[in-house]
């Protein structure tokens, strides 16, 4: 199998197989070697390999012609090594303050637009106000939610913390 990878690798541009090809060789090597011996974790395996293979290959040559067109290293990483779940949540409530914000926005624009030329000043800034004790409360919201994560040991820094490195094979 590792001659049928070297033949694969050759889909890479010359300069990156000269650069990773033999680091990437050694690593399917190793890789193959601890899979157990089941039929269907050396099927997974090879085909995962296979997809990942004909994927990089293609992402690289879109890269040598225009550039890298994905800058964050951390993109093609393994699934348990991505964004927890609570960022998601986290995410949505900046967005809902983003929407709620431009809302407020919007309503102070047509306020402003209705009131006679003698009102006084002082209804938008209440409105201004209040959006931003929403933000306000939009971010402490968040933050309680990480600091529950945190404490429950869910954050990202806690996930990678037990994260095997690389050691050298040289």
């Amino acid at each position: 199998m590792i001659t049928a990878y070297r033949w694969l690798l050759c889909l890479y541009p010359r300069s990156y197989r000269n650069d990773f090809g033999d680091e990437m060789t050694l690593l399917f090597r190793d890789a193959g070697n601890a899979l157990p011996p089941a039929l269907a974790a050396k099927v997974s395996f090879y085909r995962r390999e296979l997809c990942g293979v004909l994927s990089g290959a293609l992402r690289a040559h879109f890269d040598h012609f225009f550039g890298p067109a994905i800058p964050f290293p951390r993109f093609s990483m393994q699934r348990q090594f991505r964004f927890p779940r609570s960022t998601v949540f986290l995410m949505f409530v900046i967005l809902a303050g983003v929407v709620l914000a431009i809302h407020k926005a919007q309503n102070v624009v047509q306020m402003k637009e209705s009131l006679p030329a003698t009102a006084t000043a002082w209804g938008p800034m209440l409105w201004g106000l209040l959006v931003a004790l929403a933000l306000i409360l939009a971010a402490l919201v968040a933050a309680a939610a990480w600091g529950f994560l945190f404490a429950l040991r869910r954050t990202g820094m806690h996930r990678l913390h037990g994260a095997q490195t690389w050691t050298d094979h040289r």
